[in-house]
């Protein structure tokens, strides 16, 4: 952590002036919903403004334990600026729980199951709200471009060969450095995958003006010519890695064709890569995900292979285990986690977190 008073300031005046944009747009029964840890301070400063309407807040992140949250200089007021909403949402029953211990911990105030008195006569409810896609139009999505000029090209430069599949931001929090070490140790340990499997790894950049994603660029660069060096044949280049993104519909069919997704992220708040994997896989021939135990969505994907990202060793045999499981059980996963992805779905978190802000909600928070 790298703390500084004058990033905590310049925080706090970027929401003041998107309050101060929106108290002149709102009308009496509009309902608020904020997203996202840029605008913790959001509510407060509303509140500050003379808003009375109720404004609720999602987390698309992790929330950490009272023993972590602890160290964060000025941690009790992002508390307390949470405490001025109606509604807190989060994507699995550990962030609230985290949540709800910070709350109960740190600044001492007695919490009822999900609720907390927030003073001023308010109660802030906090539910668990898994956030999702349209499965729907992302499974007819990846159906038409798998059958693409650009779905056809990828499958022609395979040469029959399996495809694994990584899409994620440039981003060093997605556990890409071990996940290109898993691959290298799958190649030497299981050497039966040599000239049979291909790699490609999507990473879109961002943020490329700090100093921690640079870095990472060049770890990557460097992973991935030594093991094309390594293993690489005249005919087969095992690793194809990107450092550009790719169109959503173009994504959307790699998906489909590709035997394995792989996505393993140090720590995630859901992880929507997985949900896109499984949409767009074919249900008589699926492929199978790997799953880091550190994403979200990991709590509502039992039927994953789920690995420990930190393990290059376990990802590696994950792996091996996904390129040789029968189809019989390929089929059998991917059908659960596919009604596991239809009750997440995008309109299912919009409803559901919009029924606890207008209170038409039960009283009992999801989990």
């Amino acid at each position: 952590m790298e703390f500084r008073r004058e990033h905590l300031e310049g925080y706090r005046q970027a929401n003041e002036i998107f309050a101060g944009v929106l108290v002149k747009l709102l009308r009496p029964d509009d309902l608020i919903w904020v997203h996202d840890y840029h605008l913790i301070p959001m509510a407060s400063a509303l509140r500050r403004m003379g808003v009375t309407n109720r404004i609720g807040f999602f987390l698309h992140i992790p929330f950490v334990p009272s023993s972590l949250f602890a160290a964060l200089p000025h941690g009790s007021e992002l508390l307390w600026d949470l405490c001025a909403y109606d509604v807190a949402g989060f994507q699995t029953v550990e962030h609230r729980d985290d949540f709800l211990d910070c709350v109960r911990r740190i600044l001492n105030i007695p919490v009822n199951r999900d609720e907390i008195a927030a003073g001023r006569g308010r109660t802030l409810r906090s539910i668990v709200d898994p956030i999702g896609i349209d499965w729907r139009s992302f499974q007819s999505v990846a159906i038409r471009s798998a059958l693409s000029r650009n779905g056809r090209r990828l499958k022609d430069s395979l040469a029959h060969r399996k495809l694994m599949i990584g899409a994620d931001r440039l981003d060093y929090s997605k556990g890409l450095p071990n996940r290109f070490e898993a691959f290298n140790r799958l190649l030497g340990r299981f050497s039966e995958h040599k000239s049979s499997v291909n790699y490609l790894q999507v990473a879109a950049p961002s943020r490329e003006d700090v100093k921690e994603y640079a870095a990472l660029r060049h770890v990557l660069n460097r992973k991935a010519g030594d093991i094309n060096g390594r293993h690489g044949a005249f005919d087969w280049v095992p690793l194809r890695y990107m450092s550009q993104g790719l169109a959503r519909t173009t994504l959307a069919g790699f998906f489909r064709i590709a035997q394995i997704g792989v996505v393993t992220p140090l720590r995630d708040g859901m992880n929507l890569v997985a949900h896109e994997y499984v949409a767009a896989q074919d249900p008589d021939d699926p492929g199978v995900l790997i799953l880091s135990s550190f994403a979200g969505v990991a709590c509502y994907f039992r039927d994953a292979l789920i690995v420990n990202p930190f393990d290059p060793d376990e990802i590696a045999e994950a792996m091996h285990e996904a390129l040789i499981m029968p189809l019989e059980e390929r089929k059998s996963r991917h059908a659960k986690l596919l009604e596991q992805l239809k009750e997440l779905s995008a309109e299912a978190y919009a409803r559901r977190f919009l029924n606890a802000l207008s209170g038409t909600a039960p009283a009992r928070a999801a989990a």
